[in-house]
């Protein structure tokens, strides 16, 4: 008898989850979610989870028993000590690091341990994440070297052999528009346009080309260009 291969989504209700997610189904017998609730400045990304979610189970009936429950960890202190755009009413700039401050120290990090910790409970110890370094804002804890280190971490201090997928790693924002249609055609791209949340300062209040937000920070103006690219080809 085979054995059902598991996977858990680090999922934040954006473009890079959201096709993180299709990839998984692709490859996985069943995947879980999970999802962190830092304090956010906006909590518009804690809906857009759940309607991305059910978005999939409506949109792919092929998917929806592959997909089980979806787990929300409580990282409130993470966003007390955080002293960025992300988690404060403040415009966004460039912090002394040459990062835009919507850099939040650690988060990728500790969003990996909470991820094991779940996945530790649930039996599983495959984690997928839409973590990229070809296409970024340059956050140090995108990049995969960071990444490798954390699971190995995580691994011996766990004693069980977790893995870390990140199928986004090597692509441009471009190329993620297009793994999107390869795993289900225009109707996930329709899906991940309209349903999925990205822009860091909440905006749903206009539909662009790409998708909502505001047209102006860093994750609309990634997502915008990456849309741009997609739509040439």
């Amino acid at each position: 008898m085979s054995t059902q291969t598991k996977a858990l989504i680090l999922f934040s209700g954006g473009q890079d989850s959201a096709t993180c997610l299709a990839w998984a189904l692709d490859r996985f017998d069943y995947v879980e979610t999970v999802g962190f609730d830092y304090d956010q400045r906006h909590n518009i990304e804690m809906q857009c989870r759940m309607d991305v979610i059910g978005a999939f189970k409506a949109q792919f009936p092929h998917w929806a028993d592959m997909i089980g429950p979806d787990h929300l960890v409580d990282l409130s202190a993470l966003g007390a000590i955080s002293e960025t755009s992300l988690t404060r009413d403040q415009e966004i700039k460039l912090n002394q690091a040459g990062l835009p401050d919507t850099f939040v120290p650690g988060r990728n990090l500790i969003f990996l341990n909470f991820a094991a910790a779940v996945g530790y409970r649930r039996g599983i110890t495959a984690l997928v994440a839409g973590m990229c370094e070809a296409d970024f804002s340059g956050y140090p804890d995108c990049r995969k070297d960071t990444l490798d280190a954390q699971m190995l971490a995580i691994s011996l201090g766990m004693d069980k052999a977790f893995t870390l997928e990140t199928p986004l790693m090597h692509i441009s924002k471009a190329g993620a528009w297009t793994l999107a249609q390869s795993l289900g055609g225009k109707e996930l791209v329709e899906l991940v346009r309209t349903v999925t949340h990205t822009c860091y300062k909440g905006e749903r209040g206009t539909l662009h080309d790409w998708g909502y937000g505001c047209a102006a920070c860093p994750a609309c103006d990634l997502r915008a260009k990456g849309w741009t690219e997609y739509a040439s080809l």
